[in-house]
């Protein structure tokens, strides 16, 4: 896969996007539950199902060193213009939609490339400026590093009352 450029987003929380991932899940896993029909399938069942089928989680390695974190997510298969990354301080989302077809008429007798919306929230060990972040994807590896915040501590005077 050719190296492409990654536009990186600054954001102040992702907590929308779960939002709206964990409603689409929701709905799916309600689908499933009225599906069986009498059959003791659990909801839980139902909902990791649901999740299965709508999301998929590339596996990432996340590293820190010189006060820097690196962090490596496999996304083979997704074309760098299909990514999105938001980054906070505290946390790294990325979102793509990857398709894959099968666009002759021969025979598939095994098929085990992902599709569907991929969807990896990362919580950082330690805060992060979200402006030193750096974004690179080569060969289906998505390669991001940021410095380590610095927070200066102040001391602040108590007052009696």
């Amino acid at each position: 896969m050719a190296k492409g450029p990654i536009e990186l987003k600054k954001t102040d929380s992702i907590l929308d996007q779960l939002d709206r991932l964990q409603e689409d899940i929701r709905q799916r896993a309600y689908e499933l539950f009225r599906s069986h029909e009498g059959l003791l399938i659990g909801p839980l069942e139902d909902w990791l199902h649901a999740e299965r089928e709508l999301v998929w989680r590339p596996a990432v390695e996340l590293r820190q060193k010189d006060g820097e974190l690196r962090l490596e997510a496999a996304l083979a298969g997704v074309a760098a213009k299909d990514l999105d990354v938001q980054v906070t301080p505290e946390d790294i989302l990325i979102t793509a939609s990857a398709e894959h077809r099968h666009d002759d008429d021969s025979t598939i007798h095994l098929c085990e490339f992902k599709r569907g919306r991929l969807f990896r929230s990362i919580h950082l060990p330690e805060p992060i400026d979200p402006d030193s972040v750096k974004a690179e994807y080569r060969d289906g590896l998505l390669r991001l590093t940021g410095k380590v915040a610095t927070v200066a501590r102040k001391k602040i005077d108590v007052q009696a009352a």
